[in-house]
């Protein structure tokens, strides 16, 4: 079992930073990779960067220069800095493990632990 939760979220202007935490506990050695996704009223929850067990990391393209993933491994905790602001960032941010090896990180479908979520909020 994994625990994961979130916080860090907010309401910041265009253009504004914020930075998510992801604490976690329990089995947290048996992660595979983990990442953060989100979702926005109406549409699909989507990945937006993961990180492996190796420290590779990939970003959705509409994230991609502005949000980076980073994990303190001493502190069971992941990080998602985000800059840069859109309105189009607004969404319910989550953490996400995944301990089954091999699989794609960034589908929610294969997740095996999600966090709670934290809003953000970001206005023009």
């Amino acid at each position: 079992q994994v625990q994961l939760v979130e916080s860090g979220g907010g309401s910041v202007q265009s253009g504004g930073s914020l930075r998510l935490s992801c604490a976690a506990s329990g089995n947290t050695y048996s992660s595979y990779c983990m990442g953060w996704f989100r979702q926005a009223p109406g549409k699909e929850r989507e990945g937006v960067a993961t990180i492996d067990s190796d420290g590779n990391t990939r970003y959705a393209d509409s994230v991609k220069g502005r949000f980076t993933i980073s994990q303190d491994d001493a502190k069971n905790t992941l990080y998602l800095q985000m800059n840069s602001l859109k309105s189009e960032d607004t969404a319910m941010y989550f953490c996400a493990a995944v301990t089954r090896p091999y699989l794609v990180c960034s589908r929610a479908g294969n997740i095996d632990y999600w966090g709670q979520g934290t809003q953000v909020t970001v206005s023009s």
